[in-house]
């Protein structure tokens, strides 16, 4: 009801931090959890353009609230709860980007779209979604510029920017999810600066306050001052813990400890570092194939058979002897056979790399023989 300095302090760092840095003017919707922020954002795109629909990417993970689960792929987090939901989402492939001058793996089960260079999946995608906001309906476009939870997806350099070109043409926002991505993960404050992309709404959580539950929506003023009319009395969205001072303090210590230990930049120096580790492993173990992928600190190293199916029983066998080693590690992907790294963005280039062969021991071992062909012709 009566904010506290610090949420102002906060709002307009948020501000400077991304619009101020874009060249635009930010305005801010605190939230505690991610999906907030996400709802929020669909709340924006629905008062400023009058339309209901909303796009998002197969593989795409928004969070769990009602709202954020309309935009939710995952299947498991969905069918429990169909018979409530609206659903009024649709939507479209998320390309995977090529590596290193491979064909990008779509062994997690996402409907990806790979090509050359990712040029031709990018193209695709394109047609698919022109054709989908061609009914005039949709309101945002809503897609986070690597996909976490669907697997460390990263898709190819032009993707993010034909979204955005072809959602202005459309009518729609443009809406990031940067909940997982934001503040120097992928080795950008913002992963949509790798392609140069301003988005019309930016969601923001996680490393925002460093474990502190607060999370943020922030969007053009030109977009937010046509969604959201003055109070006549009651706020239309609200919640109780809103901006909580102690999560605005903790927000502005994590934001000046990033600047002051350079870690946005430090972030991509190790995530090179990291990836170069985890394909140095080699490509089979035994009847497993390796994958490596990732951008900054967010680095997956997918596990399937010679088959091409998902290797979940022995990716979660590698997870669960990392876990014994002291090393936290995640399953991702839908078929949960990715091995999800988002170390601190602390971390030192010794802890890695003894990260790095722990992994590859755990490998050994979950596939029962040592490397086949190419990496390393001895165990790690």
């Amino acid at each position: 009801m009566h904010p506290h300095p610090l949420k102002a302090e906060l709002a307009r760092a948020l501000s400077r931090l991304t619009y101020g840095r874009w060249g635009a003017r930010g305005k801010v919707i605190f939230a505690s959890a991610g999906f907030e922020a996400v709802e929020a954002a669909l709340k924006t795109a629905l008062l400023a353009t009058g339309r209901p629909g909303v796009v998002a990417f197969e593989g795409a993970y928004h969070g769990l609230g009602y709202g954020a689960l309309n935009a939710t792929h995952r299947g498991e987090f969905r069918s429990p709860f169909r018979r409530q939901l609206r659903e009024f989402a649709r939507f479209v492939p998320f390309p995977l980007a090529a590596e290193d001058g491979d064909t990008a793996s779509g062994g997690s089960g996402s409907g990806a779209l790979a090509g050359s260079g990712g040029d031709l999946a990018t193209a695709a995608v394109e047609r698919r979604l022109r054709q989908v906001l061609s009914s005039g309906r949709v309101g945002a476009v809503l897609v986070e510029p690597v996909q976490g939870r669907g697997g460390i997806r990263v898709p190819p350099p032009d993707f993010l920017s034909m979204v955005r070109r072809v959602s202005e043409a459309c009518g729609a926002l443009l809406v990031l999810d940067e909940i997982y991505t934001g503040f120097g993960r992928t080795g950008r404050w913002f992963a949509c600066e790798h392609a140069g992309v301003v988005p019309d709404v930016i969601c923001l959580g996680k490393a925002l306050a460093g474990g502190f539950p607060l999370s943020a929506c922030v969007g053009r003023a030109e977009v937010m001052d046509a969604a959201w009319p003055e109070s006549t009395g009651e706020a239309i969205h609200t919640s109780t813990f809103l901006g909580h001072p102690v999560g605005c303090a903790m927000a502005l210590a994590q934001i000046a400890e990033i600047r002051r230990l350079r870690l946005v930049p430090r972030s991509e120096r190790l995530g090179r570092l990291l990836r170069r580790g985890l394909r140095g492993l080699g490509r089979e173990w035994g009847g497993l194939r390796l994958a490596a992928r990732g951008l900054g600190l967010m680095a997956g190293l997918e596990l399937c058979r010679r088959d091409g199916c998902p290797a979940t029983e022995e990716t979660l066998a590698v997870i669960k002897s990392l876990l014994q080693e002291g090393w936290l590690c995640l399953p991702e992907g839908e078929a949960s056979n990715v091995i999800g790294f988002t170390p601190p963005l602390t971390i030192s280039e010794r802890q890695l790399e003894a990260a790095v062969r722990a992994v590859g021991r755990a490998v050994a071992d979950a596939a029962g023989k040592r490397p086949v062909s190419g990496g390393c012709t001895r165990r790690p």
